[in-house]
């Protein structure tokens, strides 16, 4: 059975993720931003098309990279929030084989705010019993 097992909930959407460690005491979350925003949108498209998407692809895989390599520290990881970034992501990490040890979750939710959000990852995880601490039945 594993010891202390490390949690970490993610609310994110397209271009800000808010990370949130589970702990029974005060949480408190750290935000990692996506490089491409609105402002850097409209200068993109002012470039051309093809400059702008090459752009946020670019921008939007370096979030993502970001993003993995905070949830590779963790044995439990709950993605969650409005858009599909969370898939998108899941799916990055699903890939890697880093990953295939740590329990990850896809769950839809709304925009919330920062105590909504720390609301939500300690009732998720103190329901859900951890994975990584049961005890395989023989």
């Amino acid at each position: 059975m594993k010891e202390n097992i490390r949690k970490l909930g993610i609310w994110m959407d397209n271009s800000t993720a808010c990370l949130t460690e589970y702990s029974t005491g005060e949480m408190k979350t750290h935000i990692i931003k996506s490089d491409f925003d609105r402002q850097e949108r409209e200068y993109r498209i002012s470039k051309g098309e093809f400059t702008m998407h090459n752009k946020e692809q670019h921008d939007q895989a370096d979030y993502y990279n970001k993003l993995s390599e905070v949830a590779e520290c963790y044995d439990e990881v709950i993605l969650f929030g409005p858009t599909n970034a969370k898939s998108e992501l899941f799916n990055i990490l699903n890939e890697d084989h880093k990953f295939s040890e740590i329990d990850i979750e896809v769950i839809p939710s709304d925009k919330m705010t920062e105590n909504q959000q720390h609301a939500f990852v300690r009732e998720h995880f103190s329901t859900h019993p951890s994975l990584s601490a049961m005890t395989p039945i023989l």
